[in-house]
């Protein structure tokens, strides 16, 4: 009897640890200080998207079952409100996820029109989240 409420207690915590280090994937949060305009370390002219407009770029990998789920959600949104979009493969260029210390997949960062980090999310992000975070910048 002991063993199973050892096992109900351990498997309890389990999902509480869970839980709480995944509550917060997918939600955008705004990058506290985008830095100057023209970083070449951390501003979308970097990744080869024109300044002036907003951008949605989200780095994934082939192997990322999220990733696919993500790239659903971004093309949709991005192509209702005409914004430019890029899908970075980490296996592909590692440097570019370096550079935006992306440390898990999907990632999805939000530029604003003079092509600095407004937001971003680890995880796969709802269309409206995506929405609520472009609309503003398009004004």
């Amino acid at each position: 009897m002991t063993g199973v409420v050892a096992a109900v207690a351990a498997l309890a915590i389990a999902a509480a640890l869970g839980w709480l280090l995944n509550r917060r994937s997918g939600a955008l949060r705004s990058v506290a200080d985008p830095g100057p305009a023209g970083d070449p370390t951390g501003d979308a002219a970097s990744l080869g998207l024109d300044a002036g407009r907003p951008a949605l770029v989200h780095f994934s990998a082939p192997w990322c079952g999220p990733c696919a789920a993500l790239r659903r959600v971004v093309e949709q949104v991005c192509d209702d409100l005409g914004v430019a979009h890029r899908e970075i493969d980490i296996d592909a260029d590692p440097d570019a996820a370096r550079r935006f210390s992306v440390l898990s997949l999907p990632t999805t960062v939000i530029f604003d029109g003079d092509g600095r980090q407004r937001y971003r999310a680890p995880g796969v992000p709802t269309a409206a989240d995506l929405r609520s975070a472009l609309e503003p910048l398009l004004a």
